[in-house]
């Protein structure tokens, strides 16, 4: 056995709660950041700044709050109270101090935990650039609440504002797809979890069609998942959730052991981990 599966072993038996502060900051320490090639791409082509009034659905620990606000943009961002621990990384890192709208040079900032309906504009005014970067097109029924969401954010939206979503690229382009496979495989043991199913072309612009969204351009960009050692990528993709489901139908040693094989080709000869990945977004316009 080698040491590296020692250290990982050694872990298995203490390993955080889904949703638990630990899972939280291995998102946010992690995970979180292999998105940041897509988030910059797409508001680039948006030309996010200072007059930008955005809200992010999922919005998590904050990352892309932080960057659009960093651009001078006024954002909000709403997700779940399940995800509170997240959440909570986010306050921290976008209002640092309490009684402030945001950090130094940056726009008004808001974090709120609760549903759509809970991040009316400030003051009433509309937003003009919904986002929601939670990539989705690797399991069955994961566009099913996104719909919905998106439907209601257009009522606090101006007419023709920008929207942004985000999905896998082809499983023949992510090398992650065949790793989140084990997650849905491992899952399906309890019957009732949803499979795994591969991106298809048409599905961000089916998820616009749903919600009522007019679609107006998308793009391509390469968002590699890269890692320190393996130990790094269990904790980073753990942290997804995405394998909360087949801990539950199997054990957490199993599915970290399932994960170290199905990671085994992508570690490198300096023991980093590297997962070329291709995402894509989609900009639509609400009607």
């Amino acid at each position: 056995m080698t040491p590296t599966l020692v250290r990982h072993q050694t872990r298995t038996a203490f390993a955080p709660a889904a949703g638990s502060s630990e899972r939280a900051r291995d998102w946010a320490e992690i995970q979180e950041r292999m998105l940041v090639p897509l988030i910059e791409a797409a508001y680039e082509r948006l030309d996010v700044g200072p007059a930008t009034r955005l809200l992010e659905l999922g919005c998590g620990s904050g990352l892309a709050l932080l960057t659009a606000a960093s651009r001078g943009a006024a954002v909000t961002g709403v997700d779940r109270p399940e995800r509170a621990a997240r959440l909570a990384l986010a306050r921290r890192r976008l209002l640092p101090e309490a009684g402030w709208d945001g950090a130094p040079g940056m726009g008004a900032t808001r974090v709120v935990s609760g549903g759509v309906a809970d991040a009316t504009g400030p003051g009433g005014r509309p937003y003009n650039l919904i986002t929601a970067f939670e990539p989705v097109g690797y399991v069955s029924g994961d566009t099913e609440s996104l719909v919905p969401a998106l439907a209601s954010a257009v009522g606090l939206a101006e007419r023709g504002s920008a929207v942004v979503l985000a999905g896998w690229g082809p499983p023949e382009r992510c090398a992650t797809s065949a790793v989140l496979r084990v997650a849905t495989r491992l899952a399906g043991r309890s019957g009732d979890a949803p499979g795994w199913r591969p991106s298809r072309r048409d599905d961000l612009e089916d998820v616009a069609a749903r919600a009522g969204l007019k679609p107006d351009g998308s793009g391509r960009v390469a968002c590699p998942f890269g890692y320190a050692d393996l130990d790094s990528a269990i904790r980073g993709l753990l942290s997804t959730g995405a394998f909360d489901a087949a801990a539950r139908a199997t054990d957490q040693a199993q599915v970290e052991k399932e994960l170290v094989e199905a990671l085994h080709g992508h570690v490198r000869r300096d023991g980093t981990v590297w997962m070329p990945n291709v995402f894509r977004y989609l900009i639509a316009r609400t009607p």
